[in-house]
C-alpha cells in the first residue's frame, strides 16, 4: 500500500527557474507538505477535511475499503482533552462513506474505561454525528464477544474479544497525546477499548482493573494479538501533522512528534519485539 521511505522537505526544493510552470510549482509545494514512509504517511495539518482527504487518497485507502462489508471506526473517548475530536472522526467517516463498497456497513465503536460509553457518545457529539450520517454506534463494553486463545499472549490465558472487531476492517482514530499510564496514546494503546468492561472490571469498580494486574504494556500487547487494527489515522494536529498507515509503523513516527524514542515506549517496544510479522 505504501511507498519506500522518503522525506520531502522545503529545504530540498531548488529555487524555481523561470521556465517552471505555476502548475508544477503548485504540485511541488504540495509534495513538500507530505512525508511518505514505509507502511504509512504524514501530511502537514491545514484542516481536518483537507488534510485527511489528501492523505487517505495518497495511501490509496479506497482500494482496501472496497474489499470489506463491515468497517469500524475506533476513536479514543475519555476526558474531553484526551478524546478524539468529533470533527476529526467526521472527516474520516465522510471519506469512508464516499469510498466504501455500496453494501458495506459502517460503525463507530468504543469501550470507555472509567466512563459510560454512551454518555461519552452523547457528550462528545458522537451520537449527533451518527444520526447525521445514519450509522451505528456500538459500546464494546457490552457487545457480543468471542473467547480468544493465543500462544503468543504474554499474560492473558484467554481474552473475551468483541466479535464486531473480528468481522470488520478496523480503523483506529486516536488523538496523539502523552499519557501517564502508557507514555503515549496512539494506534496500539487505543485498542485497550476492546477489553469489554463487562468482563474486565470488578463489580464495584468503574475502571477495567483486571487489565491492570501487570504493567500496561502487556495488556496492550495481548489485545493487539487478538487482532491488530487494519489501519490507523492519528490526529497529531497539535504537532502540525495528520498520520495514516499501519499501526506499529505510525506509532513509531508519532513518538517522534512527542520527542520520544519509540524504543523507550514500553508497549511499542514490546509489540515490535514480539510481532514477528511486523506488518
Amino acid at each position: 500500500m505504501f511507498a519506500n521511505e522518503v522525506e520531502l522537505r522545503s529545504s530540498d526544493a531548488q529555487s524555481p527557474s523561470a521556465g517552471v510552470s505555476a502548475a508544477v510549482e503548485s504540485e511541488r509545494s504540495e509534495l513538500q507538505e507530505i512525508l511518505v514512509m514505509a507502511n504509512g504517511a504524514a501530511i502537514k495539518f491545514t484542516s481536518y477535511q483537507e488534510s485527511v482527504t489528501k492523505l487517505l487518497e495518497l495511501v490509496k485507502l479506497p482500494n482496501e475499503l472496497k474489499k470489506y462489508d463491515k468497517i469500524v471506526l475506533k476513536p479514543h473517548l475519555s476526558t474531553p482533552e484526551n478524546s478524539t475530536p468529533v470533527d476529526f472522526t467526521e472527516s474520516v467517516l465522510k471519506f469512508v462513506l464516499q469510498n466504501k463498497n455500496p453494501i458495506a456497513e459502517v460503525f463507530i465503536v468504543e469501550g470507555a474505561d472509567g466512563f459510560q460509553t454512551f454518555d461519552l457518545f452523547e457528550e462528545l457529539k458522537y451520537k449527533e454525528l451518527a444520526e447525521k450520517y445514519s450509522i451505528g454506534l456500538i459500546d464494546l463494553n457490552n457487545s457480543e464477544t468471542e473467547e480468544m486463545q493465543n500462544g503468543f499472549f504474554l499474560k492473558f490465558q484467554s481474552i473475551d474479544y468483541p466479535k464486531i472487531l473480528l468481522e470488520s476492517f478496523v480503523i483506529t482514530l486516536p488523538k496523539l497525546v502523552e499519557n501517564e499510564e502508557y507514555d503515549l496514546q496512539g494506534s496500539l494503546s487505543t485498542m485497550l477499548g476492546a477489553f469489554p468492561a463487562s468482563h474486565y472490571k470488578n463489580f464495584y469498580s468503574r475502571i477495567k482493573n483486571k487489565i491492570r494486574k501487570w504493567p500496561m504494556k502487556y495488556s496492550i500487547h495481548d489485545i493487539n494479538r487478538c487482532k491488530l487494527p487494519n489501519f490507523s489515522v492519528i490526529d497529531a494536529s497539535s504537532k502540525g501533522r495528520i498520520l495514516a498507515g499501519l499501526p506499529i509503523a505510525i506509532d513509531k513516527q508519532a513518538a517522534k512528534l512527542l520527542d520520544q524514542d519509540w524504543r523507550t515506549v514500553p508497549h511499542i517496544r514490546t509489540i515490535d519485539e514480539n510481532f514477528q510479522e511486523k506488518e
